[in-house]
This record gives structure tokens, sequence and C-alpha cells, in this order.
């Protein structure tokens, strides 16, 4: 078995992974990343990216021009009778498909000189004596500091034995996610959330004259329709008629979709032995609220500012993991409860109804809902 030493072994190359490696290497530190795929893959997510992030990201060294990568500057949502709201989506943000965007970052974590193992599985982490060990495919990892960047649910999850992933199934922990990127008749400005039962459907310019359709539901609406995508889709999604059009009138290609279960938004934690744990695997934010890319993004920047402070002495460990849970309640923990709260709204037929036409009639209740879901520059 191949042995490797360094300074900080990142589990997982998402945004937040991808980020952090970047933003150690290039504070001079030996950095390892570790990635199940190899870049450029697709992944499932709603490719849409607050505009709070793009000062971060112009610095990171990501050119991300309007020609290429539309502006969303309106929302518009509906209920599944088709009773709809369209209103100003400020600050906005603008779309990108993570095929492109994680290769962008894994381009200049690999200029910075992270090393990026790829088509590897992380198979065990542990701790010992304040050395981690990692172990993935021949390879045995030690470092002084492991990032968790896995993503929404992964099997190392499950070897640590976290909490959510014990929780008995339930209305926060057993959904279904699925992805298109389609062509469509829709304004390039406007990101689209059509509700069904039991779920919501998002619709939203990316690059090169596509969009991407993502839906999330309860797994239960897939039983229902005997674990076909297909019949779901044409049985409940479409009662919706704005999605009733999209499905008749869009040219989905020849890839099919792109599906990811057991989602779970469930409270995580932080830190676990002695890992930090960022982005998804930090806490998942409710797709409807559309900022999970730029919550991954400011993970890392928090992250590596305190895993420079504890790798150069500055600090203790103890501290560092203090002050990121500490850090990541405060810039992150009401945008997921107003996501929680406002996702139980969202999917029932009654309750999305009664919020839209709140909507209509008070533009500034509208406002306020979106307000709770977006963060300051960072």
């Amino acid at each position: 078995m191949e042995r490797i030493d360094t300074e900080v072994a990142i589990a997982g190359g998402g945004l937040a992974g991808l980020t952090a490696a970047i933003l150690l290497a290039r504070r001079g530190y030996k950095v390892v990343l570790i990635e199940k795929n190899c870049y450029p893959f697709h992944r499932v997510c709603g490719e849409y990216v607050s505009e709070e992030s793009r000062p971060f990201l112009q610095a990171l060294g990501l050119d991300l021009p309007a020609s290429i990568y539309p502006l969303v500057r309106k929302l518009q949502l509906s209920a599944p009778g088709g009773f709809s709201l369209t209103t100003d989506l400020l600050p906005g943000g603008f779309g990108i498909s993570r095929y492109c965007l994680d290769a962008m970052l894994a381009g200049l974590a690999r200029e910075a000189g992270v090393t990026l193992l790829l088509s590897q599985k992380v198979e065990s982490l542990q701790y010992e004596n304040g050395q981690h060990f990692v172990v993935a495919g021949r390879r045995q990892i030690t470092a002084r500091l492991v990032l968790g960047c896995f993503g929404k649910r992964s099997n190392i999850d499950i070897k640590l034995n976290r909490p959510f992933v014990r929780e008995k199934a339930g209305r926060l922990s057993n959904y279904v996610a699925v992805k298109y990127h389609v062509r469509y008749n829709h304004p390039r400005d406007t990101i689209a959330l059509h509700n069904f039962d039991q779920g919501y459907c998002g619709i939203s310019a990316v690059e090169n004259d596509r969009y991407c359709l993502c839906y999330l539901t309860l797994a239960s609406n897939l039983a229902k329709s005997g674990n076909d995508i297909r019949r779901m889709e044409t049985g409940i999604l479409a009662r919706n008629p704005f999605l009733h059009r999209i499905w008749e009138a869009a040219d989905f290609g020849d890839r099919g979709p792109l599906s990811i279960s057991q989602v779970s938004f469930a409270a995580k934690s932080k830190v676990e032995d002695h890992v930090l744990m960022l982005g998804d695997a930090a806490g998942l934010i409710t797709p409807l609220c559309g900022n999970g890319m730029s919550m991954a993004f400011h993970s890392a920047k928090l992250a590596g500012a305190l895993a420079d402070s504890f790798l150069q002495g500055r600090i203790s460990r103890d501290a560092m993991e203090q002050a990121y849970r500490r850090q990541w309640q405060q810039h992150f923990g009401r945008r997921l409860q107003a996501g929680r709260t406002i996702q139980s709204f969202f999917g029932n037929p009654r309750l999305t109804n009664w919020l839209l036409r709140a909507g209509k009639i008070s533009p500034r209740f509208t406002r306020f809902l979106v307000d709770q879901t977006h963060g300051d520059p960072f």
C-alpha cells in the first residue's frame, strides 16, 4: 500500500472541497484531495449561485462573464394548481453547470499545487494521537488535518456513525432529487420553482443555451409510482400546468436523468472525530432557497482561515473546532432554519397556494422570505 504524508487531506472534491484545497495550497500547505469521480462530470444540483459569492469567486480567479453564465434577477413561483407569482430576485445570482464549475475549480487546484487523487473512494477515516489516517484505494494518507467535503450523504457518514444517518427516515430525511439539462423556451433571467404534491421543481438557465431542470420530492412519491421516475413525472409533477408544459415542450436530449436518494435536511454535526465538515456535509439547505452553492464556498473560506491558524500553531485543535462550530452557526444557522420552515409550506397544495396568494397581496412579505435565505457578500 502506498503511503502519503500531507498536511491537509480533503475527502470529496465538490465546491467546498476544491475551494478549501485552493485556499490552503495557495498558503503553502501540502494538500491532497480525494474525489471518487474524474472531472468534468455532472452532479445533481440546482446550478444557481447567489451574487453574494461573486466577489469571492472573482478573487479566487474565476472569470464568470454574463455573456456566458446568465444573470438571474427574477423569481417565479407556482402552486400545484397553477396559481403563480413572479417577483424581483435581489441580489439575484447567475447560472453555471457543475460540469463546468467543478472542472474550472479543479484546474485552479492543480495550478495551486494540490494533489488530486481522482476516481478514488475514501474507505476509512481514523484519528489517533493528533494524526488523521485516511485510506483511499491502495493509498494510506497521513495528515495533520482532514476536511470532510463528501456531499449530501456518503458511505463515510455511515462509517463515522453520524447521528443523522441513524435517525428513522422522516419528512426531513427521505427525499429523492432528479436533474436534467434541457432546451426550453424560458426567460433566461428568471429562476422558476414549480410546486407539486410533496415536492417542487426548479428551472433556470446555465451556459450553452441550456437549462437546469431539477426537482426534489419525498421518496414516497417515487414508491407510489412503482419506482419509475418517468411515471412519477407524468402522473404527479405534470398535474402542475407549468410542469406539464415543460415536459411536453422541452428537448431532453439523449442523456437520461441524474438522481440521488436518501437526501436529508436533518441537522448535522459540524465536526466529527476531529474532521471539519464543509458544505452539504455540514448542513443541507433546502434547494428552493437556492444558496447551497454559496454556502459551500463560504464554509470553505471559514474553514480555510481556521485551518491556517491551527497549522501555524496559533490556535489549538480544540479552539479551531469550537470556532468553526460557532462561525458556521453564526453565518448559516438562521438560513437553514428559514429554509426548513419555508419548505414545510411547499409541496402542500393548500399551504403553497395560501403562501403565494399572501405574497401576491404583500410584495413586502415575499421580499422578507427571500431575504431569510440569502447572506451578505463574503
